[in-house]
């Protein structure tokens, strides 16, 4: 009888280790299971960034869920929902516009599921509703693209007459790069922004704007394109090219993300500059999900160190490009 007790205790003992290895969205082997919602495949910036994701929220720490939006914000709606009915631990995602998650993010908060945005910031009342953003100041890149124009720009008289290609209408980076380079800009009636539109972060869209601008402008109305991002750039320098103008001389070129095709646009001397957004988050990402799970305190806000590469740079830094 003794002996049958025992092995009743310690059955007991093993199904209730079993119940919390699995409690809280785990996976039985114990990994942090981490929903995460990507924006897309728009760009070679967020292929990179997928990637140090991937490769970051990896097994066998982490049992990783995840989606691609698509570059819509229905799809990553559906997506943190689906996650917390499946109880993850972690929800983190790169939201595709600012506004609109006070509803899902509220329902992540009444499960219980702690939220991390990266990249990309969510414009919310109460910001209780995500931990912390791990990502870059666009409105400082934003600022940092102009200070490069005003410096390269210098001695030079006006009217400097700019077009803009933005990114994705209502996005945390379009928004806060366009507000960072005016910011700086404002301040020298030299420079005039005389068409702006978007490109949606995309090659192909960048290229059919900047067509589009040329077509309304003329060959001898722009000056200088300030693109949000180097896919629309790098579209856009085949539209001006086709136009029979050399990009980099007859229109001064500069842009946000430092991917490898810019530097290999400025080392062929098509593009003057770009303002480096580091895509690679994955490990700082993993650490903050750790810090997070285990309830430990974190910072609001996390930002990466980037910088800013011209012309001059590009063939000693192409090698070190990892994206």
């Amino acid at each position: 009888m003794k002996k049958g007790f025992m092995r009743f205790a310690m059955l007991l003992c093993a199904l209730a280790l079993a119940a919390c290895g699995k409690g809280g969205g785990e996976a039985a082997d114990g990994a942090i299971t981490v929903g995460f919602s990507q924006v897309g495949a728009e760009s070679e910036w967020r292929t990179a960034n997928t990637r140090s994701v991937k490769e970051a929220l990896a097994a066998p720490e982490f049992n990783l869920k995840f989606s691609d939006a698509q570059q819509k914000q229905e799809n990553q709606i559906k997506a943190l929902r689906s996650f917390i009915a499946q109880g993850v631990d972690v929800i983190a995602f790169s939201p595709v516009v600012e506004t609109g998650w006070e509803t899902v993010l509220r329902e992540a908060k009444a499960a219980g599921i702690p939220v991390v945005l990266t990249d990309r910031a969510v414009d919310v009342a109460d910001d209780s509703l995500y931990v912390t953003l791990i990502g870059s100041d666009f409105v400082e890149e934003g600022r940092r693209a102009a200070r490069w124009l005003l410096e390269d720009s210098e001695g030079q008289a006006g009217p400097i007459r700019i077009v803009e290609l933005q990114g994705t209408v209502g996005s945390a980076p379009a928004n806060d790069r366009m507000k960072g380079f005016k910011e700086v800009i404002d301040a020298d009636p030299r420079f005039q922004i005389v068409r702006s539109q978007s490109g949606d972060f995309t090659r192909a869209k960048g290229k059919e704007v900047m067509e589009a601008f040329l077509k309304a402008e003329g060959r001898d109305g722009i000056d200088v394109l300030f693109a949000h991002n180097d896919d629309m750039a790098i579209g856009a320098i085949q539209a001006i090219e086709e136009a029979g103008l050399k990009p980099g001389e007859d229109i001064r070129i500069v842009s946000i993300d430092g991917v490898r095709g810019a530097f290999e646009a400025m080392k062929a001397g098509k593009l003057n500059a770009t303002v480096e957004c580091n895509p690679l988050l994955g490990p700082q990402l993993a650490q903050l999900i750790r810090d997070v799970h285990a309830g430990r305190e974190v910072p609001k806000r996390v930002q990466v160190e980037e910088g800013v590469f011209t012309r001059d740079q590009a063939e000693a830094e192409l090698p070190n490009r990892k994206y």
